[in-house]
Formats: C-alpha cells, sequence, structure tokens
C-alpha cells in the first residue's frame, strides 16, 4: 500500500501565489496526502475550504507591503521588491521552524518568493520542493535575461545583446539581491550563492506553473525544473452570479492585479475604449474597488468573480499581465491584450505576442482607442489561443506536478 505523507507548504503573502499552489496541494490531497498551509491571513478560509489544516504566516511578514508600484521604472521597482523580500526573510526562518515543529512534516512545498523559508528549507533535513507561479529568472540558451521583456533574438546579434544585458542590469541587480539572500544563508548555516540562478536551483526540485508554447520554445531549464501548466484554481465560492447569466453579449473580462498596484485605470481605460462595441465588459479587481468608479451599461465592475465562468463566455480577455489570470484566459482557449505595468509583467506580455495568442499594449501607451484596437486585434488570435492551451494540457497539470512530487520529493515510485 502506498504511504500517505503529511506534506507543509509555505506561500508568500500573495493571492496570486495561494492559488495555484492550492491546485497541486489540492491534487495532493486528493492521492491521501495530509496538506497542511502557511499561507496570508486572507487565504486561510481558502486553504480551509480545499480541506488543509490551514494558519496564517507570522503577521510581520504581511505588514511589509509590496509596494514596487510606487516607483518610476523596473530596476527602481526590482530594488524595492528586494528589499521586501530581504525584510520578509528574516521571519520566514523562524515562521516555517514553528510550522515544522508543530506538524513534523515529511515534505516541504516552498513559494519561490520566500527566500528565508528557502533557505531554511535546504538547510534542513526534510525533503522539499519550490514552487514558482510564474516564469523564474533562469538563464537559458537563447532566451533574453529576464525582466525586461525582450523580445528573442538570434544569431551573433542576440548572444551580444544579451551578453551586454546581463552584464550592465543583470549582474548589477543581482548584486542587490544576493546580498540579503547570503545574509540569511549565513544565518540558517547553508552556504552561499553565487547568482539568482544558483539559488533559484538549490531546489531539487522547482515546479513551474506555466507550459510551451507560452514559454519560448528554446527554453530548456533542466530536469530540475518541470512546467506543469498553469494550476488553476478559481477561489469564489459562488462561480456562477446570476447577474452572469443575464448578460446576452460576448463577454470581455478585464482585470487587474491581486496585489496593489496602480492599475485601476486599466478598467475605466476599458470601459471607455469598449462602450460602442457589441460586447460586455466584466472586470475585476480584486484588489479592492477603487472609490468614484462609474460603469458603462455594456459593463459590470465587481472585486471577485469567478474567472472560469466568465472565460466560459469570453472572446478575449484583457489582463495587467499577471501569469495567474494571463494563462487562465490561455487555458480556456481566450486570446489576451495585455497591459503590463511591472514586476514580471513585462515578460508575461512579451511571451503573448511571440506565442501569437494576443497582443501586447504597455501601459504608458494605454488609451482608449489602443487598447480598442488591440482588443479588436486580439480577438482574431484565437487559433493561437487555444494553440498555448493545447500545450498547457500536454504538461500533464497539476497531476503530473503531483506525480513529481511524489517521486522526487517523498520517494513514491508509481505502480
Amino acid at each position: 500500500m502506498q504511504k500517505m505523507a503529511t506534506i507543509l507548504a509555505y506561500t508568500s503573502p500573495a493571492l496570486g501565489h495561494l492559488l495555484p499552489t492550492g491546485a497541486l496541494l489540492s491534487e495532493l490531497a486528493r492521492r491521501g496526502h495530509a496538506i497542511h498551509l502557511r499561507t496570508l491571513s486572507t487565504g486561510v478560509e481558502i486553504g480551509q475550504r480545499l480541506g488543509f489544516t490551514t494558519e496564517a504566516i507570522d503577521p510581520r511578514i504581511e505588514e511589509i507591503e509590496l509596494d514596487d508600484w510606487t516607483a518610476t521604472n523596473p530596476v527602481a521597482s526590482l530594488k524595492i521588491s528586494v528589499e521586501v523580500f530581504g525584510s520578509r526573510a528574516m521571519h520566514e526562518v523562524a515562521d516555517l521552524a514553528e510550522s515544522v515543529a508543530h506538524t513534523r512534516p515529511d515534505a516541504l512545498l516552498v513559494d519561490v518568493n520566500c527566500w528565508g523559508a528557502q533557505s531554511a528549507a535546504d538547510a534542513g533535513p526534510i525533503p522539499w520542493a519550490c514552487f514558482s507561479p510564474f516564469t523564474p529568472p533562469l538563464r537559458s540558451p537563447g532566451v533574453p535575461p529576464f525582466g525586461l521583456g525582450l523580445r528573442p533574438m538570434s544569431g551573433a546579434v542576440g548572444r551580444m545583446r544579451d551578453a551586454a544585458v546581463r552584464t550592465a542590469v543583470v549582474k548589477r541587480l543581482e548584486k542587490v539581491m544576493l546580498l540579503p539572500i547570503n545574509m540569511i544563508r549565513a544565518k540558517v548555516n547553508a552556504g552561499p550563492v553565487g547568482s539568482m540562478d544558483e539559488f533559484l536551483r538549490r531546489s531539487p526540485l522547482l515546479l513551474v506553473a506555466s507550459g510551451k508554447p507560452f514559454q519560448y520554445s528554446q527554453t530548456d531549464w533542466g530536469a530540475g525544473v518541470q512546467m506543469i501548466g498553469p494550476c488553476v484554481l478559481d477561489s469564489d465560492p459562488n462561480p456562477d452570479p446570476d447577474w452572469l447569466a443575464s448578460i446576452d453579449r460576448p463577454i470581455v473580462l478585464v482585470t487587474t492585479s491581486s496585489e496593489k498596484q496602480a492599475d485601476d485605470n486599466l478598467v475605466r481605460t476599458a470601459m471607455t475604449a469598449l462602450a460602442d462595441e457589441p460586447v460586455h465588459v466584466v472586470a475585476t479587481l480584486p484588489a479592492g474597488l477603487p472609490d468614484g468608479i462609474v460603469t458603462s451599461p455594456n459593463a459590470t465592475v465587481c472585486q471577485f468573480v469567478s474567472h472560469g465562468a466568465v472565460l466560459d463566455r469570453a472572446v478575449c480577455a484583457v489582463t495587467h499581465g499577471g501569469m495567474g489570470a494571463t494563462q487562465k484566459a490561455l487555458a480556456h482557449g481566450v486570446p489576451v491584450c495585455v497591459v503590463p505595468y511591472g514586476r514580471d509583467q513585462f515578460e508575461v506580455a512579451r511571451r503573448v505576442e511571440v506565442a501569437r495568442c494576443g497582443t501586447r499594449l504597455p501601459a504608458k501607451k494605454l488609451s482608449p482607442s489602443r487598447l480598442r484596437a488591440q482588443v479588436r486585434k486580439a480577438m482574431t488570435m484565437t487559433d493561437g489561443a487555444k494553440r498555448v492551451a493545447a500545450g498547457f494540457a500536454a504538461t500533464g497539470g497539476v497531476a503530473h506536478g503531483a506525480d513529481l512530487f511524489e517521486h522526487r520529493v517523498l520517494g513514491i515510485s508509481k505502480g
């Protein structure tokens, strides 16, 4: 008889990280494993609803707000993120240790943004894996340095450009990132790392919630890194609101970040841009509804709604470039128009463009006329979206992820 294990999952305080992690954990729970989850306080109810023993992370971690959206450029934004993740890491080590002592897990699953928890797991005796709900900044031949959303370039010119960017930008930023990482690693008696690539590969298994052809065709991260599709999980317990059934037009879903970010103008612009189009706009602002927002006659605005139910009737999704929302639409075969504001969103937007499953419109160029044109163009790219959906399905999804976790982390062989 197959031995069931106790698994402790530890996430950063981000709904966009909890949900895909929850999808994988749900599959592991379905197989009989006992799941203990440590996550953001507002996600405790979600974890409990999924059947996990769930507790909130140390409140001091959540108090350190990710306010990178206040920066004026991507480099400044990254520096703020580094400070936030580094400050949180100091609390994560003790918080994870407390949870381990309480649950006595057989294995750990750690969020890629939890630098302290990853370092503690690396230094400890418990088998573990890392989970990344976004494209990790790993090196791969032919893939541009991560962060700026550069288009892949082949040949000598592409290699020269990538090398120049890596030297001028990436290495300089890595020095900033590695300082807090190596400080925390020293505290837990883990050896220092010389790059983010090395740090992320310290995990015996890194599961990435994505797949090709959304990821560039030349992407090769090695056997230790496995793509398992977008790991879609809806958090709304009432997936079919009455008002959704009353909409008699094709739907355009518009969604903003679940973490605070100055992107509510995307919803306002979309309502203006599509006011005279034969569609109905369903807009969600999970980080909170702004004051004074006025809806157009063909629009419904809310904080949360099941994206799955909306996407079943959608002809396009306009997203801020978050991996969760963007890949969820593509997994439904719905083309996207991506308006990136920061973080990894530039990379998401570029991958959409290269995969020909939607369009890209930089936030600085956002206007009603430009957005309307890009949405119309995206609506013609359903074939590309379906191609990406088929690629996601081919990864094997959370079932394959659970197989990998059982085999490589728990040492459970199939059959």
